[in-house]
């Protein structure tokens, strides 16, 4: 018998870690090579790890939301043939245990310990200041107040606490206890001041933006994809200053031309022709003739983005968003743009939907339209610094030009809102890109083959 070290893998450019969310097999279970073992969920996207090897599941080296760095050992496996091998989870989540000979007064100070962490208020996001998921579960499992965690000092972006600056915090803290232990006259109470537990008659004051309910209301705990989605949108409307330009479109060429070859396309290449591809590939060329609509910002830096990939919010089952990004848009025709905007978007409803899938964008697209918008004001996805709507096709009476004269007729149009950031975009060039997105969708050749 041999034991095999199944690994956390990597999951994409800034993926450093994940949080365990089920566990598929249970020890003692056979596994098949290529089988899935658990679920894990990143802050981008839900994926399955699946067995390297055929085996037995002997060991689980972490439990349901922990939190698990890329590469570290997850689970034991234990195969045929070979020597066993011993090995053991890079982070123990064992707890150290007291020594026999240890002091009476750290066994007094460990259980006052314990039991200041099941008092210790919960941790919120304070007022002008963030703490991500994880920040917080470390200071609950370790019971540092609301108080205590408002002093820590963050080195992350606009000053957050980072994970490592709470376990630099943690560190320094260990130490406290050691004077309580040379105090002969400390009691219970003064021990428990050691992890700063705050105790006052205003700690269950509620906050003064909170909401009251009463017999009647439900409360619904928001999803994991939710609370992430909010994260998001509030760090991108406090990160960059949104503007809109909003143009009309006539796709009246595009709506009859696809009328006339879908139904042939579909028995010749057995995938439906949806509008979102073509709409893909006039955004794709109106970013190479405007590349400064393709670009990042980091700080006071821009950086120009070589490839051109075209993110496309998709809808969930849940009824959340997700973003698969289409790699080098601008080097696809019309055909590839199909099979890939189709393939993106069945996995995506499906949940099969792999964490490269969603990295790397530089534009993205969202079609408003489907839930029967006329047009939106979506918010940027970061570090991009646009977004298009893309609004409900209408048909409505206008008035045509053509060199015999002007007519009224009746003719298939939509709203494109475009949002960008006001930071590096100017309405100049916000006006212009979408404006030739508008040109390309209306100068679509209608004997166009495919």
């Amino acid at each position: 018998m041999a034991n095999f070290e199944l690994k956390l893998p990597k999951m994409g450019e800034s993926v450093a870690e994940a949080t365990i969310t089920s566990w598929l097999k249970d020890v003692g279970d056979t596994i098949e090579a290529d089988e899935a073992v658990l679920e894990i969920a990143t802050d981008k996207v839900d994926s399955e790890v699946p067995s390297e090897v055929d085996g037995v599941l002997v060991e689980k080296l972490f439990n349901v939301d922990d939190v698990v760095q890329v590469g570290q050992v997850i689970a034991i496996i234990q195969t045929e043939g070979g020597d066993t091998v011993e090995v053991k989870a890079e982070d123990s989540t064992e707890e150290p245990k007291v020594e026999e000979t240890a002091p009476k007064e750290v066994a007094e100070i460990a259980n006052t310990v314990e039991a200041a962490k099941e008092t210790v208020e919960p941790v919120v996001s304070t007022e002008g200041r963030f703490y991500s998921p994880l920040v917080k579960n470390i200071a609950k499992k370790e019971g540092i107040s609301q108080a205590e965690l408002d002093t820590i000092q963050g080195t992350g972006k606009d000053a957050r606490v980072t994970k490592n600056d709470i376990k630099a915090y943690l560190k320094s803290r260990t130490s406290a206890p050691s004077k309580a232990l040379n105090s002969e006259t400390g009691t219970a109470q003064n021990k428990a001041a050691a992890v700063n537990v705050k105790e006052s008659p205003t700690a269950e004051v509620p906050a003064t933006n909170a909401v009251l309910t009463d017999g009647g209301d439900e409360i619904i705990e928001m999803s994991r994809m939710g609370k992430l989605i909010s994260k998001y949108m509030v760090e991108s409307v406090q990160t960059s200053a949104h503007v809109q330009s909003f143009i009309e479109a006539d796709v009246t060429k595009i709506w009859n031309w696809r009328k006339k070859v879908k139904n042939e396309f579909v028995k010749r290449e057995g995938e439906n022709l949806t509008f979102t591809p073509i709409f893909m590939e006039a955004i794709a060329k109106a970013l190479k003739d405007f590349p400064l609509m393709n670009i990042s910002v980091e700080g006071d830096k821009i950086i120009k983005k070589k490839a051109i990939n075209v993110g496309m919010a998709a809808a969930l089952p849940d009824g959340n968003l997700i973003v698969p990004v289409i790699k080098n848009a601008d080097q696809l025709n019309l055909l590839g743009m199909v099979k890939r905007v189709n393939d993106l978007a069945n996995r995506a409803r499906m949940g099969q939907l792999n964490p490269d899938d969603i990295q790397g964008g530089t534009y993205t697209v969202t079609n408003v339209g489907t839930f029967g918008s006329i047009m939106g004001t979506p918010i940027i996805n970061q570090p991009q610094v646009g977004i298009l709507a893309l609004g409900a096709i209408r048909k409505v009476p206008a008035v045509v030009e053509t060199p015999e004269g002007d007519y009224v007729g009746i003719r298939y149009r939509m709203f494109l809102s475009h949002s960008y950031d006001h930071r590096v975009v100017n309405g100049a060039l916000g006006g212009q890109f979408v404006k030739a997105v508008k040109d390309y969708l209306e100068a679509w050749d209608p004997n166009r083959e495919i």
